[in-house]
């Protein structure tokens, strides 16, 4: 008999073969990821924070629409937790996070004002201990250093010249 066995892809694989898909440049910006992300999606990229995530289980969402992405996230002092939100929600876009799997009447009533569908999406992703969560997160966490890296200055004459 011939068994057959399927390789599973750990959400740390998933995520740095997404990084290294991205081939960033070697100076890299929030915004200028931001830029980058705008492009694959083929979409503008609106980040607002809001008060209606502080104190819930979840920090951040992405709505997509046909024209436009949005990433929400709680309010907070802390430039770095800031851009860890938005890094995350940027992970799933990369990542292309897009299923669906709560109820749009479901979602419709917790968001009046928003499409069903668009909160449905996001609020699929509420559990961290998934392997999407577990992926996009290790990937904000890729994306956060290779900002950090980016952002530091050489230290020595030898750095520079070699």
């Amino acid at each position: 008999m011939d068994k057959q066995t399927t390789k599973r892809t750990e959400p740390a694989e998933v995520a740095a073969e997404a990084f290294q898909a991205l081939r960033l440049p070697s100076h890299l910006t929030l915004s200028g990821l931001i830029a980058i992300v705008a492009a694959r999606r083929r979409r503008r990229i609106e980040i607002e924070a809001t008060g209606i995530l502080n104190g819930a289980s979840i920090c951040g969402l992405w709505l997509s629409t046909e024209s436009r992405e949005i990433i929400l996230h709680a309010v907070t002092d802390s430039v770095l937790h800031r851009q860890q939100f938005i890094l995350h929600e940027l992970g799933h876009m990369i990542l292309r996070h897009d299923e669906l799997v709560i109820s749009q009447n479901y979602a419709a009533s917790l968001f009046p004002n928003l499409d069903g569908e668009m909160v449905a999406r996001a609020l699929a992703r509420s559990s961290f201990v998934d392997d999407m969560e577990a992926a996009a997160e290790t990937l904000a966490d890729l994306l956060a250093a290779a900002i950090r890296e980016s952002a530091v200055e050489p230290k020595s004459f030898e750095q520079v010249f070699g």
